[in-house]
Order: C-alpha cells, then sequence, then structure tokens
C-alpha cells in the first residue's frame, strides 16, 4: 500500500481521536469545575463594565469588579422584587375574580353531565344490557383492566413524587453552594482576567494564538449578539401582547405581558404556556368574544415569532438566514426545546472555527501540507 496514503489515515485517526479526547475531557471537568464555568461565563459578559469603571473612573480592578457584581446583583434582585409584588398584585386580583369564575365553571360542567353525559351512559348501559353473558364478561374484564393500569400508573407517579422530595429539596443547599462558589470565581476571574489571558497566549503556539484570536473575536460578538437578539425577540413579544390586552381591556394587562414575555424565553412552551389555558378557560367560562380575541392575539405572536426570530438572529450573530433556520430545527430535532438554543450556538462555533482555518489547517495537516498560515 502506498506509504503516503497510509501516514493520511494515520494523521487522521490523530485528529479524531484528540477531538474526542477533547470533548471528553471537557465533559467530565465540566462535572466537577461547572460554578467556575459559571463565573468564567458571568465574568466575560461583564468584563465590558469593569473595563469602564477601571479606565473611565479610575478604579483599582478589583473594586472595579466588586462595584460591577453589586450593581449586576442589585439589578436582578430589583426586577425579581418588581416582578414578585406584581404577581402578589395580580394573586390578590385573582383571589376575588376566580370563586366567580369557578361557579361558572361549575354550573357549566353540571349542565354538560346532565344534557351530555348522562343520556350517553343510558344508552350505553342500555346497549350493554343487549349483550349475551359472554360479551358483557369480556367489556367488564377490559375496564378492569384498564382501571387496574390507571391504578398502578397514579400509584407509581405518586410514589416517584414523594421519592423525590427529598432530592429536591437537598437541591436547595447544592444551589446556594453552587452560587457562592460561581460569585467567588466571577470575581477573581474579571479581577485577574487579562493576566490569565496572557497567560494563556504565551502557552500557545503562534499560529494557534492567531487562529484563537479570531475563534474568541468571533464567538464574543457571535454571543453578544445572541444575547441581544434574544432580548430583542422577547420585547417585541412583550409589546405585541401589552397591546392586544389593552385593546381586549384585559385588567393587569403590565403585568400579564411581562410575565408572558418572559415564560416566552421558555423554548418550545413560549407564550403558549399562558394563552393556551387562558382561552380555554375564557371559552368554558362563556366568554367567547374574550377567547376569539386571545386566540388572535396568540397567533399573531405566535407568527410574529416565527418569522422574526431567524431574520434577528442572522442579523446580530452574522448567520444566513436560511442556515440559522436550519440550525433551529435540526437542534429542536436533536435536543428537544433546548436544541433551540444549543442549535445557533453550534452553527455560531461551526462558522468561526471555518473562518478561523481551522477546518482548512486540520485537512491540510491530514495531507501532510503546510499551513498557509503558517
Amino acid at each position: 500500500m502506498n506509504p503516503v496514503y497510509i501516514n493520511r489515515f494515520i494523521r487522521f485517526l490523530i485528529v479524531i481521536a484528540v477531538i474526542c479526547a477533547s470533548v471528553l475531557l471537557v465533559y467530565y471537568m465540566s462535572k466537577i469545575t461547572y460554578p467556575f464555568i459559571i463565573g468564567l461565563i458571568i465574568a466575560f459578559f461583564m468584563n465590558p463594565l469593569v473595563d469602564l469603571f477601571e479606565k473611565k473612573a479610575r478604579m483599582p480592578r478589583g473594586l472595579a469588579v466588586l462595584i460591577s457584581l453589586i450593581l449586576i446583583f442589585a439589578l436582578f434582585t430589583g426586577l425579581i422584587t418588581l416582578l414578585i409584588a406584581e404577581i402578589v398584585s395580580g394573586a390578590e386580583y385573582l383571589a376575588k375574580v376566580v370563586p366567580r369564575h369557578l361557579e361558572t365553571l361549575i354550573n357549566f360542567l353540571e349542565l354538560f353531565f346532565a344534557g351530555q353525559i348522562i343520556p350517553l351512559y343510558n344508552q350505553v348501559a342500555g346497549l350493554f344490557k343487549n349483550l349475551d353473558a359472554g360479551q358483557q364478561d369480556t367489556i367488564m374484564e377490559n375496564i378492569q383492566n384498564v382501571g387496574s393500569q390507571v391504578g398502578t400508573t397514579a400509584g407509581n407517579f405518586i410514589q416517584n413524587f414523594f421519592e423525590k422530595i427529598p432530592t429536591i429539596l437537598g437541591w436547595f443547599p447544592n444551589a446556594a453552594t453552587v452560587v457562592i462558589f460561581s460569585l467567588l470565581g466571577t470575581f477573581f476571574i474579571s479581577k485577574d482576567w487579562y493576566r490569565l489571558t496572557s497567560i494563556g497566549t504565551r502557552l500557545l503556539p503562534n499560529k494557534a494564538k492567531k487562529s484563537g484570536r479570531t475563534v474568541f473575536t468571533d464567538l464574543k460578538k457571535a454571543l453578544f449578539g445572541f444575547v441581544k437578539a434574544q432580548a430583542t425577540l422577547v420585547s417585541i413579544t412583550t409589546v405585541i401582547i401589552l397591546i392586544g390586552l389593552l385593546i381586549l381591556k384585559v385588567d393587569y394587562a403590565i403585568t400579564i405581558a411581562l410575565v408572558t414575555g418572559i415564560v416566552d424565553v421558555i423554548p418550545y412552551l413560549g407564550t403558549g404556556a399562558v394563552f393556551v389555558p387562558w382561552i380555554i378557560f375564557e371559552a368554558v367560562a362563556g366568554d367567547m368574544s374574550r377567547a376569539v380575541g386571545l386566540g388572535v392575539l396568540y397567533i399573531v405572536v405566535l407568527v410574529q415569532r416565527q418569522v422574526m426570530e431567524p431574520k434577528i438572529l442572522s442579523s446580530n450573530i452574522g448567520l444566513d438566514p436560511l442556515a440559522t433556520l436550519i440550525s433551529l430545527f435540526a437542534g429542536f430535532k436533536l435536543l428537544g426545546f433546548l436544541g433551540l438554543i444549543a442549535g445557533p450556538v453550534a452553527l455560531v462555533i461551526i462558522n468561526t472555527l471555518y473562518r478561523a482555518n481551522v477546518f482548512l489547517d486540520l485537512w491540510l495537516f491530514i495531507k501532510g501540507k503546510e499551513s498557509k498560515n503558517t
């Protein structure tokens, strides 16, 4: 066999082995060091604010990091407090309104059973009595089997629920520990950001340093663009919902619009988690005009999201709209609703590696040729 092809095959196996080993190493290391990975991500996004305080206000780096953390924490605390206050205010309103609607729902169910279920039951009972003994026994046996399966399923669900309660309660101390270590990690990583990056660049060869700088710059631009795109989409959704609720003269329209906008961040479920139960309730309660109005508003929000998401994502992270749409669909099929986030992120990483000529360098290495960037 030609030794050139043997060498290429060996180099190909080396590339595959290095990639697989790197992925496994990152996976297992992330299970141990994830609080510091969270801290690294927070420090990455917080770094422009820290630089602003350090350069414009002439603060020491440590003080700038501390003030930035306090401001971000205060902002999130204020938003959560405002949201809780709005939810409490809305809950007081619902406490007054829900009993009246519940009474309407009960009356509807009583009329439905009296007018539909009971006559249907009488017809089925009449047909059952006309069957012979063997057919009746078969039907009763099937009914008992279904009942036992339902009872077993319900029992297993209740058992699993109560068995998971200690695990859920045990999660809170772990979450508190993760938060503390993540904040400490954020402080020290952000404080020594440029020293750590200089150490990393000194350890890399010149070729990897150049490619890594390109990858880092593009990823930074894409990640900030991704966050900006999601914030834009949520803002558009919130404004449309607010306008629609004001037109429908819904009480607490601002609170409902804010809550629904936040829920819209959840992939796959989105605003449907709020609108679908609400529309069903209004239809059952007899307010068909309100149900139709909410249905039209939900369709408008849904269509707007599907039309605008690929365009806004592509314009903010520098990707082709068709490629972004394909990544959204492929991510959803592979990973479910988390894939709607992972798909575009994976596409950004692949596009960044391509622009940094990483794939070209690997291909030249496999072929045994010198890279053009050397």
